[in-house]
C-alpha cells in the first residue's frame, strides 16, 4: 500500500505537530532537546571519524543522518526543526507568538546541555582524561573549530555575512528533513525522507547551529585556540540567527504560503490529523 502524504497535509500534520510540541511541560521539552543534541553529537564524532579514517568527507556526510532519523524516529526536541515548525501553528492561529518563543528557548538550552554533556564525556574518551591529544579525531576538531569561529573573524564584517548565509542554507535543508520524514506513514519512508536534505546539508559544510554547540567547545576542550567569545559571536549568535531565518522563511513560510488554504479551526475535527 502507497504511504506517500500529500504536501497539504503533510503542513497539517506539522500544524498539529507544533501545537502539541507548544503544549508540553518545560521538564519534556528539555528532556527530549538534551537527548536530540547528543544524539546530533554522536552523529558529527561518527562523521568526522569516518572522515579521517577514509580521507573522504562525503562518506562521513552520507552516514551523519542516523542521528537525526533517531530524532525524527523518537520525537526529540531539535531547534532547527522547530525553526521551521513551531511558527506555522502561529500562523494557523493555533498558538501564540509567546509558546513559539518558550519553545525555542527551552529547546535552544536542552541542545546546549545535551550537545555539552556528550562534549565532556567525549573528551574524556578520546584523551584517557587529558592523558592524550584524541589522534587523528581529536586533530581533525581542533581545526574545525578554528574554521568555525576565527577563521570567520579574519574577513570582519564578510565573515559574519559568510556565516549567516552559511547557516541559512543549512536550515533549508535540515528543517526540510523534519518535513520530509512526514511525507510517509512507513518507518523505513521516514527514514529514507529525514535522510536525503541532512546529506545535500553536510556534505557542502553549512552551519548547524546545535552541531556546532558540541563541534566547536569540543574543539576547544582539545586545545584550539578558541575563545567562548570566538564560539558565539562568530559562530553560535549569528548561526542560530541565520538558521533562524532558513527555517521561517524557506520551509515554514513558504510551505504555508503555498499549501495552506483551509485554516484548521474550520475543518471539521474529526478530518484534523492525529
Amino acid at each position: 500500500m502507497a504511504d506517500y502524504v500529500k504536501p497539504s497535509v503533510i503542513l497539517d500534520n506539522m500544524i498539529e505537530a507544533a501545537s502539541l510540541k507548544a503544549a508540553l511541560p518545560a521538564k519534556d521539552v528539555l528532556i527530549r532537546a538534551m537527548l536530540a543534541g547528543a544524539y546530533l553529537s554522536f552523529a558529527t564524532t561518527l562523521a568526522f571519524l569516518v572522515a579521517a579514517q577514509t580521507g573522504q568527507f562525503i562518506v562521513g556526510a552520507v552516514l551523519f543522518p542516523a542521528g537525526f532519523v533517531l530524532i525524527v524516529l523518537l520525537g526529540m526536541e531539535l531547534l532547527t526543526g522547530n525553526f521551521g515548525m513551531m511558527p506555522l501553528a502561529a500562523f494557523a492561529g493555533r498558538i501564540g507568538g509567546g509558546a513559539v518563543f518558550r519553545n525555542w528557548a527551552l529547546v535552544f538550552l536542552g541542545n546546549l546541555l545535551g550537545s555539552l554533556i556528550y562534549a565532556a564525556l567525549f573528551w574524556i574518551a578520546i584523551t584517557d582524561c587529558g592523558n592524550v591529544s584524541g589522534g587523528p579525531l581529536g586533530e581533525k576538531l581542533r581545526a574545525l573549530a578554528v574554521s568555525k569561529t576565527t577563521a570567520y573573524e579574519a574577513f570582519g564584517a564578510a565573515g559574519l555575512a559568510t556565516v549567516f548565509a552559511k547557516a541559512i542554507l543549512c536550515n533549508w535543508m535540515v528543517s526540510l528533513g523534519s518535513v520530509v520524514g512526514l511525507a510517509s506513514t512507513s518507518t523505513i519512508g521516514k527514514i529514507i525522507g529525514a535522510w536525503l536534505p541532512i546529506m545535500i546539508f553536510v556534505a557542502q559544510g553549512y552551519e548547524h547551529s546545535v552541531v556546532n554547540m558540541f563541534a566547536i567547545p569540543a574543539g576547544m576542550m582539545l586545545g584550539a585556540h578558541v575563545t567562548f567569545a570566538d564560539w558565539w559571536l562568530w559562530n553560535e549568535i549569528p548561526v542560530t540567527l541565520g538558521n533562524l531565518v532558513g527555517g521561517i522563511v524557506f520551509t515554514g513560510g513558504a510551505l504555508y504560503a503555498t499549501y495552506r488554504t483551509t485554516p484548521i479551526s474550520n475543518q471539521d475535527p474529526a478530518s484534523r490529523p492525529v
